[in-house]
């Protein structure tokens, strides 16, 4: 695995998308175990993903219009209801001094990180051309060259995405202690989710 594909990774993985801005949703919003949930879920969200880029399957994903569009109209509408959470009094994400202490569990958490990266269907299109370059051009060894670099990416992502969190919790008693700055948080959250949805709206098979 060479060190050209480790820096591309990490800047791949350094770069906010929906899973940071989720991750940073839940540090701010419920503490540091709840954003470690959400950095969790996202990186298990890859897998499907990795492996069907890994199989091939992302080509005919790529090729079946009906099917990328069922997907991308899932993720469209993920998003928009992560927006609506922002935005809700008492909602998944919203970022109240009571939601610290709410009994959303951890599956619950990593469950929605996991979709985020599930219904974007460009994401194995997105590993499907990041891998392959970085292959040794050995076929014996692909395969096991592949799952380096996919456990790798992963690995990278829950480290990065934990740091993200942990980050945002320990804004979080700032960001509470200020009613005008966490309407303006919840605000900037359910913004950011929506232009996700219509940046994924525009996306193309």
């Amino acid at each position: 695995m060479s060190l050209h594909f480790l820096l591309t990774a990490l800047i791949v993985v350094l770069v906010p998308g929906s899973g940071v801005i989720y991750t940073l949703a839940m540090g701010l919003g419920r503490g540091s175990r709840a954003a470690t949930w959400a950095a969790l879920g996202c990186t298990l969200g890859i897998v499907p993903a990795m492996a069907a880029a890994m199989l091939g399957l992302a080509a005919a994903l790529h090729a079946s219009a009906l099917l990328f569009q069922a997907v991308k109209l899932a993720g469209i509408a993920y998003l928009l209801w992560l927006a609506w959470q922002a935005l809700r009094a008492g909602g998944a994400l919203n970022v109240t001094p009571e939601a610290g202490g709410d009994a959303q569990s951890g599956f619950r958490i990593a469950w929605r990180g996991v979709l985020i990266n599930v219904l974007n269907p460009k994401l194995s299109i997105f590993f499907l051309a990041l891998l392959p370059p970085f292959l040794s051009g050995n076929p014996a060894t692909a395969g096991m060259e592949l799952a380096l670099m996919g456990a790798t990416f992963m690995a990278m992502t829950f480290a990065v995405f934990t740091a993200y969190g942990i980050f945002a919790a320990q804004a979080r008693d700032l960001v509470l202690g200020n009613a005008r700055l966490m309407a303006w948080v919840n605000r900037s959250f359910a913004a950011i989710f929506a232009a996700l949805a219509g940046r994924l709206a525009l996306e193309r098979a």
